[in-house]
């Protein structure tokens, strides 16, 4: 019996988060039931004028409906974000696609939400409220944006899928020794918006109140300077490290030999860097932004703390590092939370569940996992 086609639409390949959980989807059991065809997306090039955008969304138009008409996609799968770059193209593909008969699964990965994204931008914005729900169904990553969405359009069918880790990292945790000072990271980009001048006054306070712990800086950006001079400031600088980006096999060492990762942002949509820290056995401080609460239940696999509250940093520093065995217990169950429900397998049980009710012509059911 021949494979039902689908045309899956996005960035090329192992570029950014987007394109790597793609690479899982072309090595998963979805392959094995459906024909999988890549077309790498229009907006994943270089930029260009409003003129250069709207032949390149033409362009991606025409190979769209060539897919569909010619070799016989069934379902169209366009993976995209909500940004003015990516907004033309890739919209563009959703109607052609719904144009020519596929039925058609609009993948968001992050970006602005639909009623913040291109404001003052009248003609996009009438575009996006118009071809959104030309799509069979609208795939999100976090109850956040669930929830936003189907704010915004309405009937239009929402469903979350969440992310997934392609490998996880073998239980290698280096168990800290008795007595040790509590060991804090933070990977990411050094911008003041996660929260990271936060953290290092609240470390500041939890180091006042008598607690021993340490904290490792791992990434770069605009801030580092700013980040360097406040840990001086504040007296700070034999207990804050400042490592450079890190990737691989470094980075997820580095996550295992770390008691605790720091993200006190103030926003965010799924962070993988929080995935990727639980996967090797770390428990998280963090904020209840964004997608953070649909992996992390408070207690269990970490601690929530308030943004722009350094005090409240503290007391989650003092916790953790007073606790050790709750700190092992929130170990294990972030290893737990990230086998069972952001593994590949998921992922691509998912989405073949979606496909078959595609194809089949029934109303998608929603998933929605947390």
């Amino acid at each position: 019996m021949k494979r039902p086609a689908a045309l899956v639409i996005g960035p090329h390949r192992a570029k950014g988060a987007a394109g790597s959980q793609l690479d899982l989807l072309f090595d998963s059991r979805l392959a094995e039931e459906f024909s999988l065809i890549r077309l790498r997306s229009g907006s994943d090039g270089s930029g260009g004028g409003g003129a250069v955008a709207a032949l390149r969304a033409a362009l991606q138009a025409l190979a769209v409906s060539g897919a569909v008409l010619i070799r016989g996609a069934a379902i169209v799968h366009v993976n995209t974000a909500l940004t003015a770059r990516t907004l033309l193209s890739d919209l563009a593909c959703v109607a052609a696609a719904r144009l020519c008969g596929a039925r058609v699964v609009c993948h968001m990965h992050g970006g602005a939400l639909p009623m913040h994204v291109l404001r003052g931008r009248r003609l996009l914005r009438s575009f996006l409220r118009s071809a959104l729900p030309l799509a069979d169904v609208i795939v999100v990553s976090t109850q956040m944006e669930l929830r936003a969405y189907r704010k915004y359009l309405g009937a239009a069918s929402v469903v979350a899928i969440p992310p997934c880790l392609g490998q996880l990292p073998p239980a290698t945790r280096a168990r800290p020794a008795p007595g040790s000072p509590l060991r804090l990271v933070y990977a990411g980009e050094l911008t003041r918006a996660k929260g990271l001048f936060e953290t290092l006054h609240g470390l500041r306070l939890a180091r006042d109140a008598g607690v021993a712990a340490n904290l490792l800086i791992a990434g770069s950006g605009p801030d580092e300077e700013a980040l360097r001079g406040l840990a001086r400031e504040l007296g700070l600088a034999g207990q804050v490290a400042f490592t450079g980006p890190v990737s691989g096999a470094r980075a997820a060492r580095l996550l295992a030999e770390s008691d605790a990762m720091i993200l006190a942002s103030y926003s965010e949509g799924m962070p993988g860097a929080v995935l990727e820290a639980m996967a090797c056995g770390t428990a998280v401080i963090a904020t209840r932004v964004g997608g953070i609460p649909d992996v992390i239940v408070d207690g269990v696999h970490g601690l929530f703390v308030p943004p722009y509250n350094p005090l409240a940093i503290a007391r989650a520093i003092h916790r953790l590092a007073a606790d050790r065995g709750l700190l092992q217990r929130m170990a294990d169950a972030c290893r737990r939370r990230i086998a069972g429900s952001y593994s590949a397998e998921r992922l691509s049980g998912d989405f073949l569940r979606l496909y078959r009710e595609l194809c089949g012509g029934r109303p998608v059911k929603a998933l929605n996992r947390s």
